[in-house]
């Protein structure tokens, strides 16, 4: 019986998907001069003949001034059409998609976790974001003082702010349209700018952009008319949110700005969760992904057991309240087994594979691959290595910065045409 991963899979947009695998968006940590270069390319040329369905990108920021990590690709300046800068792009998007997968680049504001060290704005500029909420790891004196160290006092954006980062967002998805990709993906979760807007901990505003669910949304809405504006018709515009950090008081605030997304004509919805201050999109699951079967023989916890129902039933109502949305999850993902049957029990249209295909770029030709049986159908992945330093840091930090890096490496190893180390192996 074929598999349902096989099924191809169709946007709004038109642009149609040959299968439900996508290769998920990992931070590289490859571009030092933030610039998309033959690094970069050459890892993404691995993954684009590993049989997905569709690829998306790490972060590319949408101002050099303000980035996630000193080393994400960027725009540096205002996007005028110069033929040199799309021949850039042009490179990188070709590589993606030499094999006929549609690649997706996750276009990004950081907002207030920008780091002191990344981003030309220099180390004492304050970030941006839409209230002058700091981030906050804990209240101990080692927390406060590595936030301090780490990360400015945003500060609050005022109406031009606003506009110029919108016109920063247009300009991003302009180029990468005209350099080939098939489309971007609105970076809306784990804690960055847009995020940040959607969230009423870190929105505080009383204007036309905060106080109501429908106001903190309306940022991100302005962000998808003005896009659509200088785009084809056919080119994907999807968005990623959070869900597993939104409490069931916020719960139909949520709902309410989804409803509002599936009306403005998103392309496709990827859910995942977390931010810097409680990094759940990089959490190591020890026992079962969020959709499906065990990836070890571990029993689970309690408080994992709680956070995977609430992923599982955020999913499921997405999917009642707005069944022609085309939803992705995206994280945990281990095997056949466990992508099938989130596929079979209706919690999600695509799913989202990123660790696994960091250490296997072909990672969807063996699931796809009718003679290979479950049982090897898998990629088990034990916890990357922590740091000796690590005791001295905030926990809910190590799990997240040791994963990240650990893969980030294992990216770089592809990118040079050096075998991977899954972590399980090291």
């Amino acid at each position: 019986m074929p598999s349902p991963l096989a099924d191809p899979v169709q946007l709004p947009c038109g642009l149609v998907l040959p299968n439900r695998l996508s290769k998920a968006a990992m931070a590289e940590m490859i571009a030092r001069d933030n610039k998309p270069n033959k690094t970069l390319s050459d890892a993404y040329a691995q993954w684009s003949q590993g049989g997905w369905g569709s690829i998306l990108t790490g972060n590319v920021q949408v101002d050099v001034n303000h980035l996630g990590s000193p080393f994400d690709p960027a725009l540096h300046s205002e996007y005028k059409g110069e033929t040199d800068l799309i021949a850039e792009w042009k490179l990188y998007a070709d590589t993606c998609q030499k094999h006929g997968t549609p690649a997706i680049v996750q276009i990004c504001h950081p907002g207030r976790q920008s780091f002191r060290i990344a981003g030309h704005r220099g180390i004492f500029a304050n970030t941006l974001a839409p209230s002058a909420v700091p981030i906050n790891l804990g209240n101990g004196l080692v927390e406060r003082l590595i936030a301090c160290i780490a990360w400015t006092t945003p500060r609050e954006m005022s109406r031009a702010d606003i506009e110029s980062v919108i016109r920063q967002f247009v300009d991003a998805a302009r180029l990468m349209a005209d350099a080939g990709f098939s489309g971007i993906e609105l970076h809306g979760a784990h804690g960055y700018l847009i995020d940040q807007f959607l969230n009423a901990k870190t929105n505080l505003r009383t204007d036309e952009y905060g106080g109501t669910p429908a106001k903190r949304a309306r940022f991100v809405l302005e962000l998808l008319t003005e896009i659509r504006k200088v785009v084809p018709a056919t080119f994907c515009i999807g968005i990623k949110l959070n869900s597993a950090d939104h409490s069931s008081a916020t719960f139909e605030e949520t709902m309410t700005q989804i409803g509002l997304l599936v009306d403005a004509g998103i392309d496709f919805m990827e859910i995942s969760g977390g931010t810097y201050e409680d990094p759940l999109m990089m959490a190591h699951r020890d026992t079962q992904n969020e959709n499906s079967g065990p990836v070890n023989q571990e029993p689970k916890s309690e408080r994992t057991s709680a956070r995977e129902a609430f992923f599982l039933e955020f999913a499921k109502e997405v999917r009642m309240r707005y069944p022609g949305l085309v939803l992705m999850l995206t994280g945990g993902f281990r095997s056949r087994v466990g992508a099938e049957s989130a596929i079979r029990d209706g919690a999600c249209d695509l799913v989202g594979i990123g660790r696994p295909a960091a250490v296997e770029p072909g990672f969807p030709l063996r699931l796809l691959d009718e003679t290979v049986g479950d049982e090897e159908a898998v990629c088990y992945l034990n916890k990357a290595p922590t740091p000796f330093y690590a005791q001295w840091l905030p926990r809910n930090l190590i799990g997240a910065g040791a994963e990240t890096t650990y893969y980030a490496r294992q990216i770089r190893r592809l990118a040079n045409g050096l075998a991977t180390i899954a972590p399980a192996l090291s």
